[in-house]
């Protein structure tokens, strides 16, 4: 679909995000990144304000599914934990994970939101599936790695901003 770095959307948290105000936009199911956007990588433990984000999206009638590049057993262990369906070895920014999770939930991607912290997996893959990109802040770039990749997005941030005022 649309090749692109800049994110339709912009939140803080993935707390910011409601059942109703996805649903006033169009958005029927809400895809998540894991590492960084649920949980940071260091735990597998969520804080009190995202276990009760989860258990209020689990609750309502708006699905959710994690979709994650992970390899790690850590992400299936956490899904099955809190009752929320889950792909991983999903290789965003490519449209594998994305798509599966479109066809197991038989929706049309523009009836989608995934919501992640990076510009360069998340937002481009939900981009060029044409699924509503929202980019959340990184909960903890505890390394130097991370952090360059943060340094290397704020440009298209600041450019993406710049196009919603």
């Amino acid at each position: 679909m649309k090749f692109s770095f800049l994110p339709r959307v912009m939140v803080k948290s993935v707390t910011q995000l409601t059942p109703e105000s996805l649903k006033e936009k169009g958005i029927r199911l809400l895809m998540l990144d894991f590492d960084n956007t649920i949980v940071p990588y260091t735990t597998n433990d969520p804080t009190e304000e995202m276990a009760a984000w989860l258990t209020m999206m689990v609750q309502s009638d708006l699905p959710i599914c994690v979709v994650s590049n992970s390899k790690r057993d850590r992400v299936k262990i956490f899904c099955e934990k809190w009752g929320i369906p889950c792909i991983t070895h999903s290789k965003k920014p490519f449209s594998k994970g994305i798509s599966q999770c479109l066809a197991k939930f038989d929706l049309p991607a523009k009836s989608c939101a995934l919501a992640g912290d990076q510009i360069f997996t998340d937002v481009l893959g939900a981009n060029c599936a044409g699924v509503r990109s929202v980019l959340v802040k990184a909960i903890h770039n505890h390394n130097i790695w991370l952090k360059l990749r943060h340094v290397a997005e704020l440009p298209f941030i600041g450019i993406a901003k710049l196009l919603r005022r």
